[in-house]
């Protein structure tokens, strides 16, 4: 019965990863918390690794109505967000491991409500236009926010699309959309840096027993995926993310009242 609760769990946050273009690690990581009680850091590694397959096969799944070519030319904005992920991947790992229980868990709580915020205010904070920069200062800001959104990603176990995808239209006037699927192209690299530098701090090891268990979920996460990908061109995005956006913060008050000893 757990396996088939983590095949439904997979599924429902794989839709919600395909149609944005997130890993949907903020949506998993409370339900791996709360309701199958694993440890906030056990969690997290989990949560890189079945984040990992959702933003591959939701790539993978979306190209077909975000084309490749759409995605390759915006190479050099992948890119610089990308060094930036990259860098602060590795920061956050070692912060992560470095922290008690306790703390990581309350800030995974106010990551989630900051997220939340963002997902509900989006079409008012991040409008159609990009800032008035030159565009060699946006590629410096680009890089500053992908330091931070690497650090968030591998010490939370999350995409970090959420972040992402308001970075690359706010600085870039990219439609969301777009910056959905180069969200995800960025966040693969950024995961595999997170679970790489998880794997040197030997927090893997003890990830073995709890394989069958990822991969329901995992399976669960690729059926979502395609799910998601193929309804991006019937749902409005906008009524979407206000949607996710308190889903996020009810998650955010329930892992954050979840008891200490249960962590």
């Amino acid at each position: 019965m757990k396996n088939v609760w983590a095949f439904c769990w997979g599924m429902g946050v794989g839709v919600l990863g395909g149609l944005i273009g997130l890993g949907g690690a903020e949506f998993r990581l409370p339900v791996l918390v709360g309701f199958y009680k694993f440890r906030t850091l056990q969690a997290i590694v989990i949560n890189l690794i079945v984040s990992l397959v959702t933003v591959v096969f939701s790539f993978i799944f979306r190209a077909g109505f975000v084309s490749l070519d759409r995605v390759s030319s915006h190479a050099p904005i992948i890119f610089d967000i990308l060094i930036g992920s990259l860098v602060g991947s590795y920061i956050g790992v070692r912060f992560a491991t470095r922290i008690n229980e306790h703390t990581l868990t309350r800030i995974v709580a106010i990551f989630l409500v900051a997220l939340s915020l963002i997902l509900i205010g989006h079409d008012f904070i991040f409008y159609a236009q990009s800032l008035a920069i030159p565009f060699a200062l946006k590629l410096v800001f680009g890089v500053i926010a992908g330091v931070m959104i690497g650090v968030f990603s591998s010490m939370l176990g999350v995409a970090g699309g959420e972040l992402i995808i308001p970075t690359i239209i706010i600085l870039f006037a990219v439609d969301i959309k777009l910056a959905g699927s180069l969200s995800l192209a960025i966040s693969i690299p950024t995961i595999i840096m997170g679970l790489l530098k998880y794997g040197r701090q030997r927090q893997l090891s003890g990830i073995r027993q709890q394989a069958g268990f990822i991969l329901w979920m995992s399976a669960g996460s690729i059926l979502g995926a395609l799910i998601g990908s193929y309804s991006l061109g019937y749902v409005r995005v906008s009524f979407l993310q206000v949607l996710l956006g308190l889903i996020l913060l009810i998650s955010a008050v329930k892992l954050w009242r979840t008891p200490v000893s249960s962590l």
